[in-house]
Order: C-alpha cells, then structure tokens, then sequence
C-alpha cells in the first residue's frame, strides 16, 4: 500500500482528500503546516506527496517542497492549491504535478496514481 503525506491546513479539505484517497486503497499521514511537513518524510517515508503552498507557521509548501526534496530528491510532489498564479513560479516547477483545489477529488487521485506510476512504487488504484 502506498503512503501518501497530505499537507492540508483546512481541516474540512484534509478530511475529504483524506477520506477519497483512503477509499482509493492508499495510506494517509497529513501535516497542517510546514515544518511538520519536512519532519514527517524522515520518518514516515511516503512514497507521494501532496503539498498546499498557503501554510500557516512562516513556511510556505513551496520552500517545504524544497527541504523535502533537498532530503530525498526522487520523492514526486504534487502541489494541491487553490491559486493558479504560483504555476508561473519557476520554484512550482520542480512539483510532479500543478493541480488547482476542487471538490472533484478526480484529478488529484489521477495525479498521485501517475506519481507512483513514475516511481515505480506498488500503489492502489
């Protein structure tokens, strides 16, 4: 089963994206903020993850996107956001995927399916 790092700090989003992943045969851990979102990977070792940019806590998901990365370089990130205007910003591109927030859960599942693909990781789905 593959293990997905949620990064969500609007409860009711993380709730729902947690519930339709789970349901798509995946294991969920979640981070509401920044920091916690760079210290969960040392130890949780997700196989994706799924990063909002507007955190609380000084730490925005793209500078968490980049420790992440500077810890484990082939962990594929999608970015999960309700602005479309950080697609434009060179620091979004190292994502494995841009997907703008929607109550159809449909393309971030199909985002995380083609991250794993990728990976070569055994995921659900």
């Amino acid at each position: 089963m593959a293990k997905i790092l949620l990064v969500e700090d609007e409860e009711s989003v993380r709730l729902l994206y947690q519930q339709e992943l789970e349901e798509q045969g995946y294991e969920v851990i979640w981070a509401a903020d920044g920091k916690t979102a760079v210290e969960l990977p040392k130890e949780a070792k997700p196989d994706v993850v799924i990063m909002d940019i507007n955190l609380p806590e000084k730490m925005d998901g793209i500078q968490s996107m980049s420790k992440i990365l500077s810890q484990d370089k082939d962990i594929p990130v999608i970015i999960n956001t309700g602005y479309s205007e950080y697609q434009d910003n060179y620091m979004s591109w190292a994502a494995d995927a841009y997907i703008l927030k929607s109550a159809d859960v449909g393309p971030l599942v199909e985002a995380v399916r083609e991250a794993l693909r990728k990976r070569g990781a055994a995921g659900a789905g």
